[in-house]
């Protein structure tokens, strides 16, 4: 017989107890819930004490948080309207500028503006009444237009089909158109502002080698800056001279139409002259005469 084996085995009873209808993890997940909603709420409470470019600046943070573009941008002093956040709260170093918003002009600026459009309408006011008195300039008075530009006061001499400015195919202006610019220099030196000149053709193409409407355009507004200073401007009061070609046709429906073909003076405003004088004109922009060609 073999031995019996009288070993009693061991029997462990576990306690279990069960929390709730669904147990206790939903617990956990409300308090992560209520966590996330102080933290939202607390956002929302500090976008709220920004003031409106602290808030902008910081969507363009957002946007393009490059920290290699832009200036930083020193925190508030004063941020909120009295709701107590200090200026500590959030930092915005880093952030950089936003360029889209030009700085607000002083009210000494404003004054300046308004004098140089002031100067600039009784410029106009007056040319257009030494236009009608003077008989060298009467004759040829629907050759001459005359408008407000945002670059300043805009005067465009254009050919007409039996009178035009130049010989044909010449930078030469022809007697009459002498005497227009000179008549012109002696009104324009009543004001301190700089001149732009501006030279267009027809989309006629020169019978020549290597020189087109391009060179064309460019020499006739040359040529238009020498008769300025013959009749009195300063060199220095000339500030920029550009030729267009037929870029910019006077009449869109009819590029070889002789109304094409003509020379524009701008009597540029401080804005305008500043521009050029920083260098911020974008490159390639066409002057405002080119901008402002007029409607068919």
């Amino acid at each position: 017989m073999g031995v019996e084996d009288k070993t009693q085995p061991i029997i462990v009873k576990k306690k279990v107890v069960q929390g709730g209808h669904h147990g206790g993890s939903w617990k956990v997940a409300f308090a992560d819930f209520a966590l996330a909603m102080m933290a939202f709420f607390l956002l929302l409470w500090l976008l709220a004490a920004l003031e409106a470019d602290e808030r902008a600046a910081l969507s363009e943070y957002f946007q393009n948080p490059s920290a290699f573009e832009g200036r930083a941008m020193a925190p508030s002093q004063a941020i909120g309207d009295g709701t107590g956040a200090a200026p500590s709260i959030i930092d915005f170093e880093g952030l950089p500028d936003r360029h889209d918003v030009p700085p607000e002009p002083s009210e000494a600026d404003e004054t300046l503006l308004e004098e140089d459009r002031e100067r600039l309408e009784s410029l106009q006011e007056a040319l257009e009444e030494a236009i009608d008195r003077s008989q060298a300039l009467e004759p040829f008075k629907d050759q001459l237009l005359m408008d407000i530009t945002p670059e300043g006061l805009r005067i465009q001499i254009i050919d007409a089909e039996n009178r035009p400015m130049f010989a044909t195919a010449s930078a030469r202006p022809l007697d009459h158109a002498s005497g227009i610019l000179r008549e012109l220099a002696g009104l324009i030196n009543e004001v301190p502002n700089r001149i732009s000149i501006t030279g267009h053709t027809d989309a006629r193409p020169l019978q020549r080698e290597d020189y087109t409407n391009w060179e064309l355009s460019t020499d006739r507004a040359n040529a238009a800056r020498r008769e300025l200073i013959a009749g009195g401007t300063e060199p220095e009061q000339i500030a920029r001279v550009v030729g267009l070609s037929d870029t910019v046709p006077f009449d869109r429906n009819n590029p070889e139409a002789a109304v094409n073909r003509r020379i524009t003076l701008i009597v540029l405003n401080q804005e305008a002259e500043e521009a050029m004088r920083e260098g911020i004109e974008t490159e390639g922009t066409p002057p405002a005469d080119a901008l402002d060609a007029p409607e068919d």
